[in-house]
């Protein structure tokens, strides 16, 4: 990956191609039945190769691509009509335990580069070096004031998703959905999610200040920084905060998620890009999607105060219950975002035991060919370790994918409007029935 490149990794370049009829951007946009505009987007996945005209004046596209993909396009549309089923997308691939981003490995990606760089670059297709989001005063005054008014006793995702929509209402400019201005409003809402969050609880008063400053990171203000001051009153170790940003970086995107799906549904219909990832916000709040990381945080505290993981095993499999952090659809066999993770935290002595309790888990399960562990599991060994409330792995959750749902408004905003609309298949009374 580098520098110097406006397109996705794996896109094909402005390099010679196979020679035959070239069309100008106007003409290709014409046979594919898009804006101008959408050319290019095709162009960022890979399914175009674009070509400086010799005279200058613009971009120009061999014909027989350009009919490929009209026609794949066609296809899709008449097979089923139901665009539900198949939503192509350029950003994630997963396939044999393994994930990439825009065809990138993703495990080095996160192991390489903070959080705020990855999430430009799948944006972007342009890594950023020293990249740093900053909350919009007026944005973040609005957010901390819709937080501050909820309830004590509410969830991390509650705050999110009102600070999510009280930015938006800061935002005049929230309906323009032209690609630059969604890119600044994202840069702006992540930061304003994690700055609206209170200051962990047991914060000392001096800490709690510093947090409602934004001075409480000293010379590191990532993203990841800032995250910890909220999830937990230990200081920020530089160590820890790396974990942290890792595990960020790797729940960025994984395809189309509940939540993410949910995401594109909301862009089909022109939602602001707030409103959006309010939508991925509510999903999550799921308790089958975002709460895995808090059943598997209480399952190794649990571990931790009994000293046997067997026992907790075993009371949840008497109860009926899974074991939670164990087993995923979409890998058979390893997930690799957890063998990341607790790489990561291999190297904190402070993690040791939480480490050692979520693979004793692992392991108690794997004696009958039980699942592997998972990345929620690996999450909890973090938060676990880290002193951080139960619903911390949710939060980080939530923040890390708001810039994965970002990456498919983007997408979903260049397809034409209103197209994941399914047909209900009716099963109920045929008519005529009297009225009740």
């Amino acid at each position: 990956m580098t520098d110097t490149t406006g397109a996705a990794p794996g896109a094909p370049g402005d390099g010679p191609a196979a020679e035959g009829p070239r069309l100008t951007t106007r003409e290709a946009a014409e046979r594919l039945g898009v804006k101008p505009e959408t050319v290019y987007a095709y162009v960022s996945r890979g399914q175009l190769t674009s070509r400086r005209d010799p005279a200058g004046r613009g971009s120009t596209f061999d014909a027989g691509e350009v009919e490929a993909v009209a026609r794949r396009a066609r296809g899709q549309a008449q097979a089923g009509g139901d665009a539900m089923q198949r939503i192509s997308t350029g950003i994630t691939l997963i396939e044999e335990d393994r994930y990439w981003f825009r065809g990138v490995d993703a495990v080095e990606l996160a192991r390489s580069h903070p959080y705020e760089e990855v999430a430009d670059w799948l944006w972007t297709g342009t890594r950023r070096a020293g990249l740093r989001f900053a909350a919009p005063a007026e944005s973040l005054a609005a957010a901390r004031r819709a937080v501050g008014a909820l309830p004590p006793h509410s969830g991390s995702t509650d705050r999110l998703r009102v600070a999510a929509i009280a930015a938006g209402v800061a935002d005049p400019l929230r309906f323009d959905l032209s690609r630059e201005a969604v890119l600044q409003a994202a840069r702006a809402l992540i930061p304003t999610l994690v700055d609206a969050l209170p200051p962990a609880a047991g914060a000392g008063p001096d800490r709690r200040v510093a947090v409602e400053a934004g001075t409480e990171t000293g010379p590191d203000d990532r993203i990841a920084a800032r995250l910890w001051s909220r999830l937990t009153p230990r200081p920020p170790a530089a160590p820890a905060v790396r974990a942290l940003d890792m595990a960020l970086s790797l729940l960025i995107d994984h395809d189309l998620a509940a939540s993410t799906l949910a995401v594109r549904v909301a862009a089909s219909a022109r939602a602001h890009p707030y409103a959006a990832v309010s939508a991925g916000l509510g999903a999550v709040d799921g308790p089958l999607h975002g709460a895995a990381g808090g059943l598997a945080h209480r399952m190794l505290a649990e571990v931790l105060e009994r000293g046997s993981a067997a026992a907790v095993v075993s009371d949840h499999l008497r109860a009926g219950r899974g074991v939670p952090g164990l087993g995923h659809r979409l890998y058979p066999r390893q997930d690799p975002r957890a063998t990341a993770l607790f790489a990561a935290l291999d190297g904190m002595p402070d993690a040791a035991d939480a480490v050692a309790a979520a693979r004793e888990v692992a392991a108690t399960m794997a004696r009958r060919g039980g699942p592997h562990a998972n990345v929620d599991l690996a999450l909890a060994a973090l938060t676990v370790a880290s002193g951080m409330r139960p619903e911390a792995g949710e939060t980080v959750f939530a923040v890390a994918r708001t810039a994965g749902w970002i990456a498919h408004a983007l997408e979903e905003y260049e397809e034409r409007p209103l197209r994941l609309r399914p047909r209900g298949r009716y099963d109920g009374p045929r008519p005529p029935r009297p009225l009740p």
